[in-house]
């Protein structure tokens, strides 16, 4: 007997790997939410232009990237806006850029003025997946060689950026990502960007518990947005930033305002008050389940993205071009229940 119980033991010692599956159901849905990426096939635009007796800089248009590129395109906005300035500075917009924009302001030694249509919670920004990593922002054929250099720039600062705030407090931490595929993926990921995602590399079928022929893993942080938002804009009262609470109807408003510089951080609002025609919106709908605090892993892909936070299991990879409805739609919501629920039942242990 003891020879059988010796290999039963040996047997039951050989690890298993199984990553806690995310439950899917329609009765674990807590809330459904709807977002307007600002989105340019160019790019986002940091540029500095006279404006009446003002200085006007424009940090806005980042598409699915925003908070991504946030700290990043903001450093570049300050360092081009600041340069021989003095006094008060106004910040056009309250999400995540515009935020970041006034902290980098603050910290620079200026005084600040935030006028915002919307605050947080009720900005595009708080609906925001978090996930860090830049997408859905251009169209590569349509970019130049000055842009990328720019896109470059920002990525890498806004990547160190987020790094010295990862905790509770701020809401960002690292998480293992997992990448889906029926098609063959880059092992580096997208160009440029493969110094910033530790741990990347290719999965074969037995390192991985997933039905795609083709997986790739790499660590990335994952931002909670209504935390971070809520966060940044308490650190900008504490060092005595002003918040105004107003809507501009035309540049002749922004015009009358006092500050002499003014940084433009309205999102997809810049279309109508600055007649940037070419900055359209990408709707994404989210659905949010219940949390699972053992669930630490997030998935992108084919058939949409799974992030998981403190504040719930964001489902979501929609990307509607042209779509200005920000109402939550029913069978948008079945499809993406339907996506995640395939995802899960082709999971399996490995070992």
């Amino acid at each position: 007997m003891l020879p059988g119980c010796a290999t039963t033991q040996a047997a039951r010692s050989v690890p298993t790997r199984c990553l806690p599956p995310v439950h899917v159901s329609v009765s674990r849905v807590i809330r459904t939410l709807v977002g307007l990426r600002p989105y340019r096939p160019s790019g986002f635009v940091v540029r500095a232009e006279p404006f009446a007796d003002k200085r006007l800089v424009h940090n806005y248009g980042h598409g699915g990237a925003g908070i991504t590129l946030s700290w990043g395109t903001s450093r570049l906005a300050v360092d081009l806006g600041l340069q021989g300035h003095q006094g008060l500075v106004a910040v056009l917009g309250a999400g995540i850029v515009g935020l970041t924009t006034a902290r980098l302001v603050q910290e620079a030694g200026f005084p600040v003025v935030i006028y915002a249509a919307a605050l947080p919670p009720e900005t595009t920004s708080n609906i925001a997946g978090g996930q860090w990593m830049p997408s859905a922002h251009y169209r590569r054929a349509q970019v130049t060689p000055e842009w990328r250099a720019q896109y470059l720039a920002a990525v890498d600062y806004s990547y160190r950026r987020f790094q010295i705030l990862v905790g509770d407090e701020y809401g960002v931490r690292w998480m293992r990502n997992y990448e889906l595929s029926r098609n063959p993926i880059r092992a580096e990921g997208e160009e440029g960007i493969a110094p910033l995602q530790p741990e990347a590399r290719l999965l074969g079928p037995g390192d991985h518990p997933f039905d795609y022929p083709h997986v790739r893993q790499f660590d990335s942080m994952i931002v909670e947005p209504p935390r971070f938002l809520r966060q940044i804009e308490r650190d900008l009262r504490l060092a005595g930033a002003r918040i105004a609470v107003r809507n501009f109807a035309s540049p002749a408003e922004v015009a009358a305002l006092p500050e002499r510089l003014v940084f433009n951080c309205t999102g997809l609002g810049a279309r109508a008050l600055f007649g940037d025609e070419e900055l359209t919106p990408i709707r994404g709908q989210l659905v949010v389940l219940l949390p699972q605090p053992e669930v630490d892993y997030a998935l992108i892909g084919d058939d949409g993205y799974m992030f998981a936070r403190s504040d719930g299991i964001i489902l979501g990879g929609t990307f509607e071009h042209g779509e200005w409805s920000t109402t939550p739609d029913p069978e948008t919501t079945t499809r993406i229940l339907a996506a995640h629920r395939g995802i899960v039942g082709g999971m399996r242990c490995v070992d």
